[in-house]
């Protein structure tokens, strides 16, 4: 069933980043595989998505919040996480929003389609498809930590993806755990 298959190999790679029990906002979770897998690391997790379906399998693993984040209001204004994940998702209006939901020390996971993915399948549309380099552009003012841009197999696809920091002003949060695996 979709959206229940294992977590991103980037959010595996990187979850380390994210400070010991802090907060999380998994982005159109869908049905939590992200969430769930967080919350096992012991991270409280919160979930927004416009799938009440999807969101009525998460009980107990989290906090879920439905919204139509797209043609609605942000509904966790002025709330702050440790990190924020997104995959396979991408509505550029909402970009601002993502990252000033980081807080100080906070970690941005991001993974999703990128240009040339038409060619390989869905989706398609240039709306959906990340520009060359868009992420990195996204990410101007914090610290990149990791940047992909390419294709991948199984199943075959375009993605663009990044991990980067809101350093904190005494910048010590961030850099204890960059390279810790």
């Amino acid at each position: 069933m979709h959206g229940t298959e294992s977590p991103s190999l980037w959010v595996q790679r990187w979850a380390h980043l994210i400070a010991p029990g802090g907060s999380v906002l998994d982005v159109a979770c869908g049905r939590g595989r992200h969430m769930r897998y967080l919350a096992s690391l012991d991270h409280p997790v919160t979930g927004v998505d416009r799938s009440a379906d999807a969101l009525a399998s998460l009980q107990g693993v989290g906090t879920t919040v439905l919204a139509d984040i797209e043609n609605g209001p942000w509904p966790l204004p002025g709330q702050r996480f440790d990190a924020v994940v997104v995959t396979n998702y991408l509505w550029r209006a909402l970009m601002p929003t993502l990252l000033d939901s980081l807080a100080e020390g906070g970690v941005l996971i991001y993974e999703t389609f990128a240009a040339g993915n038409e060619t390989v399948g869905k989706p398609s549309r240039p709306d959906f498809l990340l520009q060359p380099g868009e992420l990195l552009r996204h990410c101007a003012g914090l610290r990149v930590v990791a940047y992909e841009d390419g294709f991948l197999s199984a199943p075959d696809r375009f993605v663009q993806r990044v991990v980067a920091v809101r350093e904190s002003a005494t910048r010590e949060a961030p850099a204890r755990h960059l390279l810790q695996r």
